[in-house]
């Protein structure tokens, strides 16, 4: 970045950064026009169209090519793998490989080791975020001691300590007084509980979804019920708390049918679902490719088709890449064997795009999925253009085609379930608090 001489004490300064001739897109207001963007001092210092082709005098100039400009994605679900499971991926890996997808904000899930249940360790994940991590880092805090579902956490001393929100990682709390107390605490500390939705006893050794492919391949299953019940019995305990509730991961048409209804009524619960579950289904896994392996599993094109209608409905409120990195000695096992998991944060932005060409939802909303709501869910800055907002930017080739080849993602772990998919869109530029920390190879 181009540097000036403060005027003041004649120290090096960094020059503002001008991006004009952009096409500037914000989920929050809808504003959806072509125009420019003035960057200064690590916020947004102004914007709109009189600054298309014209650059203030002394700022650095970027030409953005009509591309789209929009704030840098917000991802709700990132398993970092550290501490604990560095081989798989760290803080810092991560955190290229978000930039390189446009995520200028990752929420570490606490399935660590030691799981993030104590004050200390949200501390440590904060401080080696700001030694190794080119993007904003986040972390969730364990809501329950060892993700047992047993024994709440501290919840006002880890809220203190940095966690944006309380969930119980990849388990579900099974116990119903004890979820209820999670929520009543939480409820009184202003904070969320992000859960996982899945009943540990239907769901059992299931791999897939329960139905005729898992008979065909002679797989166990994991039916919808599953996932459908302990959404019902979490919105009657938010009902009866008064709790703010997200549901991590839906991936049922039932499951969105309950929180449209509980939304209805005016309960503070809002959902995700995953990119994997909005444009994969269950016949994906074919002969047993484990790279299709997630949790919660992939379902039936009808249960495809219902989260992409909720989601442009506005009854789904975000989508994250679920991004769980697994080395390929956990996927290169029989699929009863392998380990659940996808990495994601690359292709996060490009998979949802998707949704766009193919019309089945505009692109503003879409956008606002991944940075105006989990930004307002979690209490974060970001996911806006305004004046004043952090300069948390993206610029987006909506058509750049390209193939996925997994040796080329950034993160360390390889396990993309769009291995060799042809893609359209790409980022060409990520920007976190004004700073460039990604240009597309080729991008100006």
């Amino acid at each position: 970045m181009a540097k000036k001489k403060n005027k003041t004490n004649g120290a090096e300064a960094e020059a503002p950064v001008a991006l004009i001739n952009a096409r500037l897109i914000d989920p929050a207001s809808g504003l959806d026009e072509p125009g420019g963007l003035l960057v200064d001092d690590g916020v947004i210092a102004d914007l709109g169209a009189h600054l298309r082709r014209n650059a203030p005098d002394g700022a650095q100039v970027v030409d953005c090519g009509g591309n789209v400009l929009c704030p840098g994605l917000i991802d709700m679900i990132v398993f970092a793998g550290e501490p604990g499971f560095e081989h798989r991926e760290t803080l810092a890996t991560a955190s290229r490989a978000a930039a390189a997808g446009g995520v200028t904000t990752i929420i570490c899930m606490p399935d660590t080791d030691p799981v993030i249940d104590d004050a200390a360790l949200v501390d440590y994940i904060e401080r080696r975020a700001r030694d190794t991590a080119v993007v904003h880092v986040h972390p969730m805090a364990a809501v329950t001691k060892g993700l047992k579902g047993e024994e709440m956490t501290e919840i006002g001393l880890l809220k203190e300590a940095g966690a944006v929100a309380f969930t119980n990682g990849k388990s579900s709390i099974s116990n119903a007084r004890v979820m209820r107390r999670v929520l009543t605490y939480t409820r009184d500390f202003g904070a969320v509980v992000v859960h996982n939705t899945e009943d540990p006893d239907l769901a059992d050794a299931g791999v897939m979804h329960e139905g005729e492919i898992s008979s065909r391949l002679g797989l166990p299953g994991i039916p919808c019920s599953a996932e459908s019940i302990m959404v019902e019995r979490d919105l009657r305990l938010v009902d009866l708390t008064g709790g703010r509730y997200h549901a991590a991961q839906i991936s049922c048409g039932t499951s969105i049918e309950a929180i449209a209804r509980a939304k209805a009524r005016g309960l503070p619960v809002t959902c995700g679902i995953s990119i994997n579950h909005l444009t994969l289904n269950e016949n994906d896994i074919g002969s047993y490719r484990t790279f299709f392996k997630l949790r919660p599993p992939l379902r039936p094109e009808s249960d495809r088709v219902a989260g992409v209608k909720g989601l442009a409905a506005g009854d789904i409120d975000v989508i994250v890449s679920g991004h769980d990195p697994m080395d390929a000695d956990a996927k290169r096992r029989p699929f009863a064997e392998a380990e659940d998991g996808a990495v994601g944060l690359e292709t996060l932005l490009p998979a949802a795009l998707s949704l766009y060409h193919n019309g089945h939802i505009e692109l503003p909303a879409l956008l606002r999925a991944m940075t105006t709501n989990p930004a307002d869910i979690l209490g974060l800055p970001g996911g806006r253009l305004e004046k004043g907002a952090i300069a948390d930017l993206i610029l987006v080739d909506l058509d750049l085609p390209w193939i996925v080849d997994p040796d080329l993602l950034r993160s360390k772990s390889k396990n993309t379930p769009f291995d060799e998919s042809k893609l359209q869109g790409r980022v060409l530029r990520t920007m976190v608090a004004g700073q460039t920390v990604y240009n597309y190879a080729g991008a100006s």
